[in-house]
């Protein structure tokens, strides 16, 4: 453990600070190389619970709120161990990273530091100097691989993590003795860098009973084609550690022609149920039989059958049922072959005669497990602006909503932690559910996504309004049905429809992970003027949260029209604005999911009207036929500074459009 005088975080939260000082606080964070994704910090103990956070080196410089670049999960007072922390923005180059333990001063499980001005949730410290420990943090990239059976023909790398787009190549054990291009028996198709789980990678050399290692590659000729082997290892060379040996996992391949099979006891809404692994040495498909099976009802027992898999492992498979469940009850999952080889399953039209199951002593291959009738949620960690989020799959057996509740929830604030609720949702599967915020999350926080029932039948939640007399949750083995994920938040624009004179707008909140602008874009955006629709921007805005920010317009607006408050950042660190001025190399937008993070509003100003949604629709219908029309070049007409830029602005907006 290091303790590190850091004056300025008690000079800029003075009430954070205010009894903050808690003996035996402390925090271990070691050396690593990572793909820039997520750190680890060895341990951390925190004595009344909360975070560890993690600075960039500019902490030691001032910059208390614009160093943070992570923060964990609120972890319960105690000591953890191998704690991981996902990022809020993956890090860029390698560097020297500081682990803070901070507190929960408000006890709401939400890590609240940088957007409430460091008046939250401040540091642990030590006779007045914050508790920290630094690291050096190599960016390249991280891999793990586990023991798996195999037919030989393909394994599965369990997660890579990648800091630029590249490969994960599986070498046999010749490795071990030397041989660098011999040794590749067969790599994934091209990965984008950020991470990626469950990678089955086809063999192009069978492996025997023998070590494998995954190791993850560089695209250095950037043609998204791996060419190690062929090059002689001059290009598309592994990802390096701080030690410059190859980043790699080894993992035991044992050979087998038995298929097996691991269903674990789950709760479902009825229309799915979820595989943990299925290994078919021969590919064919992993069936759902209910319990009737044990009584002889071979074929009536078939609740539904997987896509064809094939040959190799396979992990988490979720099978869609024809015949839905409507009870709890015991569900058998069974490896079945392919023994016609048309990638069909026939086993029960054909009554048996094709795509028979696997066996092993003559009997068939099975697992069993209990499946809950209730409902399912999914969501996974996701960048976004603050004012939606997107569950990834849930299923109800009776309709319902599914509901985000921030961390609040297990702090014990069940109606004050909601913060929104999807439409209604018919019983049934659904996935790609988007929710949008009442309640903008201004920060990178943990979210929790929980299944609801619609109990008065009037499709409208009202678990809130009635204080959980209607609406409430739906539960499973005494608790309710949830699925927790981290919202990556770097920047939030909250601004109402407003009436204005015309040489103003006023934003109601902006929080910028890393200082920057708020810039008022008029709707000539939508015709492509990316520079030329700037009419004003903000002062410089220092990291954190800003309230009624008031921007004085170059050019006055008339009439009433819709314009964009677009959070900028500082990207040149001078706090000067100069996006336009530089067309568009400098203080560029702050981008989440691809998109500029700004906020649509509609201004009432005196004069002639000049553009009206409605028009502006009819313009963009304009704008998509122009940005097809390429000239002989292969540039766009009226399109000739910053094309990326452009095209993600223009996506955007015809986002705005189709909401």
């Amino acid at each position: 453990m290091t303790v590190v005088l850091i004056g300025s975080v008690l000079a800029v939260a003075p009430g954070a600070a205010a009894g903050a000082t808690a003996g035996g606080a402390s925090v271990t964070f070691d050396a690593q190389t990572s793909g820039g994704y997520t750190v680890t910090v060895e341990n951390v103990t925190l004595p009344d619970g909360g975070f560890v956070t993690i600075h960039d080196a500019s902490v030691t410089e001032g910059n208390v709120l614009g160093s943070v670049v992570g923060s964990s999960t609120y972890l319960e007072a105690g000591t953890h161990e191998s704690v991981t922390v996902r990022l809020d923005e993956p890090l860029s180059e390698d560097g020297t990273y500081v682990a803070m333990p901070h507190m929960d001063t408000n006890d709401n499980r939400v890590y609240e530091f940088v957007s409430a001005n460091a008046n939250a949730d401040g540091p642990y410290t030590m006779s007045g100097s914050a508790v920290v420990d630094t690291a050096n943090v190599t960016v390249s990239a991280s891999v793990s691989m586990s023991d798996q059976p195999t037919g030989g023909n393909s394994v599965v790398v369990d997660r890579v993590e990648l800091s630029e787009g590249g490969f994960v190549a599986v070498h046999d054990s010749t490795l071990l003795d030397g041989e660098v291009t011999g040794s590749v028996v067969g790599h994934s198709q091209y990965l984008s860098a950020g991470v990626h789980e469950n990678v089955r990678i086809t063999l192009n050399a069978s492996v025997g009973n023998e070590t494998v290692i995954a190791m993850p590659h560089m695209d250095t000729n950037g043609d998204e084609a791996y060419t190690f082997v062929e090059s002689g290892g001059e290009t598309d060379g592994p990802f390096l550690t701080m030690d410059d040996s190859a980043v790699l996992d080894t993992a035991s391949a044992t050979v087998t022609s038995e298929a097996m099979v691991s269903a674990e006891n789950q709760t479902t809404g009825g229309h799915t149920v979820t595989v943990e692994s299925v290994f078919v040495p021969a590919g064919g498909f992993v069936t759902i039989h209910d319990a009737t099976v044990t009584e002889g009802a071979v074929f009536d027992s078939v609740r539904g059958t997987s896509d064809y898999l094939a040959p190799g492992l396979h992990r988490n498979v979720q099978v869609t049922l024809d015949d839905p469940l409507a009870n709890d009850t015991t569900i058998v999952a069974m490896p079945h072959k392919d023994t016609d080889d048309d990638m069909a399953y026939t086993f029960v039209e054909s009554e048996g005669a094709t795509d028979g199951p696997y066996t092993s002593d003559g009997s068939a291959v099975v697992d069993t497990a209990t499946a809950t009738v209730s409902a399912s949620v999914t969501m996974n960690t996701q960048e976004s602006g603050g004012h939606t989020v997107v569950v990834e799959s849930v299923d109800l057996s009776d309709g319902g909503f599914v509901t985000i509740h921030d961390s609040s929830l297990f702090a014990g604030d069940v109606f004050g932690s909601v913060v929104g609720t999807s439409d209604y949702l018919e019983a049934g599967y659904h996935e790609d559910v988007e929710v949008t915020l009442s309640t903008p999350a201004n920060e990178s926080q943990v979210l929790v996504a929980m299944a609801h029932q619609d109990t008065n039948g009037d499709t409208t939640y009202s678990f809130v309004e009635s204080e959980g007399a209607t609406d409430g949750p739906y539960t499973a083995n005494g608790g309710a049905v949830v699925d927790t994920a981290k919202a990556l938040v770097n920047a939030v624009v909250v601004a109402d429809d407003q009436q204005t004179d015309g040489t103003t707008v006023t934003v109601d909140s902006v929080t910028l992970a890393n200082g920057g602008f708020v810039t008022i874009h008029d709707s000539t955006l939508a015709d492509g003027a990316v520079l030329e629709s700037v009419v004003g921007t903000s002062q410089y805005l220092s990291a954190g949260t800003h309230e009624n920010v008031t921007v004085q317009l170059d050019a006055e607006l008339s009439g009433e029209q819709t314009v964009f408050a677009m959070a900028h950042k500082d990207t040149n660190g001078d706090m000067a604005y100069s996006f336009v001025q530089s067309e568009g190399a400098t203080d560029g937008p702050y981008v989440q999911s691809g998109m500029p993070v700004m906020q649509s509003l509609s201004v009432d100003a005196p004069g002639q009207t000049t553009t009206t949604m409605d028009e502006m629709t009819t313009t963009m219908d304009e704008m998509t036929t122009t940005m097809d029309e390429t000239d002989a070049s292969g540039s766009t007409p009226g399109f000739g500074v910053g094309l990326a830029l452009i095209a993600v602005l223009g996506a955007a907006l015809l986002a705005l459009r189709r909401d």
